[in-house]
């Protein structure tokens, strides 16, 4: 049990806000041997075993006061929004709420208490131009999900000085609710009940196991990066047919059940972005960040044979997160 009072650990404290949220329990999971990890949740608790969360609604300024208070971490993990392109479109205003107004009240009551907030944004921001985008390149976003990233992404670099962003292609992994399935676990739940699936192959984007994000984030704690902006991604792009496709190859299942298809895009009906291809690129250049760390980010099968390692080879979905391994090249 977390002891607030603990005058022997010189541990730093993170404090994971939504860490029952798939990102947030995989990152609890990963830095608890080595951080003081305390965690919040809405309603609802998942426990996790040896952290303490506390309920807090993230809209509510002063339950988020209490919480930074009672805490006083040194790092604040923002896991909490709505990551689907259907949700966000569905439901704007929740989407606003959950990926920007929540964090607004995080980076602006944490400050007090010497806290570094540090933000998980994604490819979204970006049209899906044939091209390499990188970190300088300007916010053209098709998608409600975008569009609400980009104003955290804004406010953040404008309005915190103890801050950092981390733009991300796709994660993936297990999580730990036994109410809900990722989308990685309902493709291996497909696989093992022998049920045909249509992956969308128009999308194309880096797959990265969510293990190497904390990873990263652990040497940009451990280097003191702040008031920075990084991309996160594998070395090359697929779709989901294509990664479903190499997944099977990696963890020696069928690929005969795996079928094309197109998954319906919720597109802004304001955006002003010109596209000339049915297909969608999402290339994150990742040279700063490797350059900047002195790593090698993998490929997409690289990350999915680091995951059959770190799976001990279970091809089966089940719900907890096992111990992590090394699988970072370095420079």
């Amino acid at each position: 049990m977390f002891d607030l009072n603990s005058a022997q650990d010189k541990r730093k404290t993170i404090l994971i806000i939504g860490i029952n949220s798939f990102l947030g329990s995989n990152l609890a999971e990963f830095f608890k041997k080595d951080y003081r990890v305390v965690g919040t949740y809405h309603k609802k608790n998942q426990q996790l075993p040896g952290i303490l969360a506390l309920p807090c609604d993230v809209l509510n300024k002063d339950e988020v006061q209490l919480v930074l208070y009672a805490f006083k971490p040194d790092i604040v993990l923002y896991c909490v929004g709505l990551t689907s392109l259907k949700d966000c479109a569905d439901m704007p205003n929740a989407s606003d709420a959950l990926n920007s107004a929540g964090l607004f009240n995080v980076a602006e009551i944490a400050p007090r208490y010497g806290s570094r907030v540090v933000y998980f944004s994604s490819q979204f921001v970006f049209s899906g131009a044939n091209k390499n985008y990188n970190e300088m390149d300007n916010a053209d976003m098709i998608t409600h999900y975008g569009k609400s990233q980009a104003s955290s992404e804004f406010y953040l670099q404008k309005s915190s000085l103890n801050y950092l962003i981390i733009r991300s292609s796709k994660l993936y992994g297990r999580g730990v609710s036994p109410l809900r399935d990722s989308w990685f676990e309902l493709l291996q739940r497909n696989l093992k009940n022998n049920k045909n699936a249509a992956y969308d192959d128009f999308v194309h984007q880096g797959f990265v196991d969510v293990y190497y994000l904390g990873m990263v984030l652990k040497m940009c704690i451990d280097k003191n990066i702040s008031n920075r902006l990084v991309h996160f991604s594998s070395q090359d792009t697929m779709t989901y047919y294509e990664f479903a496709r190499t997944y099977a190859e990696v963890f020696h299942e069928s690929n005969g059940l795996i079928n094309k298809g197109k998954w319906h895009l919720p597109i802004l009906k304001s955006t002003s972005v010109e596209r000339v291809d049915e297909h969608l690129h999402y290339k994150l250049d990742v040279l700063n960040m490797e350059g900047l760390l002195k790593i090698k980010m993998p490929t997409i099968r690289e990350s999915l044979e680091f995951t059959l390692k770190r799976l001990n080879g279970n091809r089966n979905p089940a719900k907890g997160v096992v111990n992590k391994s090394e699988g970072l090249s370095f420079i």
